[in-house]
């Protein structure tokens, strides 16, 4: 079985759920910044309980009723294009934490049929880059 992988980078907002950006909420802010700015991918994860710099833990637990529950939002890109999204970053985000994490993307067969055989479509095209085993990468 053929994979396609590719080196890339994998960009974690660390946000609370009630964090604003202009009457909307910011994480669906980033997910529209990062769609607009072209990345690959974003997803966010509403966390069940945690605890940030404040050290006041939040938790879904129904006795606790915490509204402001933690938050992370995912985008996966190559390095190039996830560094050059950072600067609306410092933008949108006041409080909370960002980190930058190397990971390497493997796709599933059925997504790479229904890619043509690249993880973003026309991007490994473009770009003209692959392994040593000849394989397209990110």
């Amino acid at each position: 079985m053929t994979r396609l992988t590719g080196r890339a980078l994998r960009l974690t907002v660390y946000i609370g759920e009630d964090d604003i950006w202009h009457h909307r909420p910011l994480y669906t802010e980033i997910v529209h910044r990062a769609h607009a700015a072209g990345l690959a991918g974003a997803s966010v994860f509403r966390g069940i309980e945690g605890f940030g710099a404040s050290s006041r833990i939040h938790t879904s637990r129904l006795l606790s009723l915490s509204e402001d529950l933690p938050v992370a939002v995912v985008v996966v890109d190559t390095e190039e294009r996830v560094r050059a999204f950072l600067p609306q970053l410092d933008e949108l985000v006041t409080e909370g934490l960002v980190t930058l994490d190397d990971c390497e993307v493997i796709l599933p067969q059925s997504q790479l049929r229904s890619t043509g055989g690249t993880p973003i479509a026309g991007r490994a095209e473009e770009s003209g880059e692959s392994d040593v085993k000849g394989k397209k990468s990110l």
